[in-house]
């Protein structure tokens, strides 16, 4: 698909999404929001933790309704690389089935997260009598912007991200779980999209929502952008830091292999976007499906455009979490600049850049 002519860049340009700017991934159409909540049943909430200068970080919340021990949701996980703490990822993989919502937090904070929201689901309606639960909970390390030591994320957030949970646009950027991430050498945090494909003649949903805090240069519609295109300076993180939380959910009535597939395209679509998969990153997606159980069931061969919907979902999710967050001066005074609008509509519109070859 052609890419339309992208806007002329003006002094001010506000923090917009991607399609605002007429940057276009993919052709299949978005749901009416292009976000995770345009799957019927998916909520999203945050709490954002900040006290400045030292703490920015946050708890975000993706619940699908219903879900629980009683009612458990179909869902996959895949690992690209492993360096993190993705709490619940063994019976989740072993089952097949998530069994309460996903939370996405800083990562010395997902133990205490984990258990508010194991408290938090044994008050629910239908768990009187459970004994055993299994709580997923993502994390990144946003610790170059955030005093991470201090554990900040309490039950109190965990507890507001999930009651405030609702359908409807969701914040993007700074903001809960994404609050003091940093992904590609510029500030990020939360980004969502969502693509409604045609499956064999029937149109289902996926949506995406990632928490961005990975290495690599940034590409963007084919363009490699570093901070150094725009003559500014991005963080210092180690070199092998950096991880990126992925969750998928989608109407199409797929069993927990099926989803598992999904949810490696999920990770592939990062290098899209120029992550590095470092030794230091972690990099995982988790799939989950809200079908009813009666539904006529998708066929491997017909996965295509699915799997298609997946990556462009994730790509522009990712450019949504740079393109919404703002620069952020954290712990330690270190700053992490916010990808510049204009400079950035400026480079996509100038003709590409290739270099001299000399042969010898």
């Amino acid at each position: 698909m052609e890419q339309p002519p992208l806007p002329r860049p003006s002094s001010g340009t506000a923090r917009r999404r991607a399609r605002d700017l007429g940057i276009v991934i993919g052709s299949a159409d978005t749901g009416p929001l292009n976000a995770i909540t345009d799957v019927p049943g998916v909520r999203v909430g945050h709490s954002t933790v900040r006290r400045e200068p030292d703490v920015h970080s946050g708890v975000t919340a993706v619940v699908p309704h219903p879900v629980g021990p009683r009612t458990p949701r179909p869902a996959g996980v895949f690992t690209g690389n492993g360096y993190g703490k993705l709490i619940g990822t063994t019976q989740l993989a072993e089952l097949g089935t998530l069994e309460t919502p996903v939370l996405l937090t800083s990562t010395l904070s997902a133990f205490r997260v984990a258990d508010a929201l194991v408290g938090w689901m044994l008050q629910r309606p239908g768990c009187e009598e459970v004994l055993s639960l299994n709580p997923v909970v993502g994390e990144c390390n946003d610790g170059l912007l955030s005093d991470i030591r201090a554990r900040p994320v309490r039950e109190e957030h965990v507890r507001a991200a999930l009651d405030t949970a609702s359908g409807g646009p969701v914040a993007e950027g700074c903001v809960g779980a994404g609050t003091g991430t940093v992904a590609l050498g510029f500030k990020a945090g939360i980004g969502t999209a969502s693509r409604v494909p045609d499956l064999a003649g029937r149109r289902f949903t996926a949506g995406v929502l990632v928490q961005a805090n990975f290495g690599g240069t940034l590409r963007i519609l084919g363009r490699t952008l570093s901070p150094a295109s725009f003559g500014t300076d991005g963080p210092a993180p180690a070199s092998d830091a950096g991880s990126c939380m992925i969750v998928v959910a989608t109407d199409a009535p797929l069993d927990a292999r099926q989803l598992t597939r999904v949810a490696r395209r999920a990770v592939f679509a990062l290098a899209r976007t120029g992550a590095s998969y470092s030794n230091g990153s972690g990099d995982y997606a988790i799939a989950f499906g809200t079908a009813s159980a009666s539904a006529a069931p998708v066929a491997d061969a017909d996965l295509g455009p699915l799997f298609e919907a997946v990556l462009d979902g994730v790509e522009e999710a990712v450019l949504n979490s740079l393109l919404a967050a703002t620069t952020t001066t954290g712990f330690g005074g270190r700053t992490a600049p916010a990808l510049p609008v204009d400079l950035l509509l400026e480079n996509l519109a100038a003709p590409p850049h290739h270099p001299s070859v000399t042969t010898g």
